[in-house]
């Protein structure tokens, strides 16, 4: 059990540029995201060989960036349920400044706090994590590539820190940046975080 994964973050929305919860609302990339996916497929071209794994969230926007960068190598990527982006129920679309600040303090406090019809936290790092573990367990020595988005990023850091899924409130997370994780026999570790293609 050994080699690297590589997460990215889709491009940018119009949600994401408007500051909005994006949820599973499937938004398509706007105009800047579009060349966003382009630029990130570029950079991780040199690294992309014929063995390498591709995942993608089933969104349109992860597979709209997905898209771009199996199309550098001329290959195809699975999708994945498991790094769809977290379910924000009925705050979907709202602005993140339109959510209650008590919400976002017993958001931040409590890793089983969920929106109504939504997800909490612990449960996205659980299915992260078991989807962590099965490609880790797939990779044999090489690299795998995963377009997410950002909450199942930030708990795919904590599987590989071995922490709680509290973390996330830590870290920023650009669109289309490249989260870097490495596999081998003493278990895995976080190489590189939001690193941005240039």
């Amino acid at each position: 059990m050994s080699g690297s994964i590589i997460i990215v973050r889709h491009g940018r929305t119009e949600f994401n540029a408007t500051g909005r919860l994006q949820g599973r609302i499937d938004n398509p990339l706007d105009e800047v995201g579009l060349a966003q996916a382009e630029a990130v497929a570029a950079y991780l071209q040199p690294e992309l060989l014929p063995d390498t794994l591709f995942v993608c969230s089933p969104l349109l926007r992860a597979r709209q960036t997905a898209t771009a960068i199996v199309n550098r190598v001329g290959s195809s990527f699975d999708i994945d349920e498991r790094w769809i982006e977290l379910d924000y129920g009925s705050y979907e679309g709202l602005r993140q400044a339109e959510v209650p600040s008590d919400v976002w303090r017993e958001w931040k406090n409590d890793n089983d706090f969920a929106a109504p019809q939504g997800e909490s936290l612990n449960q996205v790092q659980r299915r992260v994590a078991l989807a962590c573990d099965d490609l880790a367990q797939r990779l044999n020595g090489r690299t795998a590539v995963v377009v997410s988005h950002v909450s199942p990023i930030k708990s795919a850091v904590a599987w590989a820190l071995g922490v709680d899924a509290s973390v996330g409130w830590k870290t920023q997370l650009s669109t289309a940046s490249i989260t870097r994780i490495s596999v081998s026999s003493t278990g895995a570790a976080l190489t590189a975080f939001n690193e941005v293609a240039r």
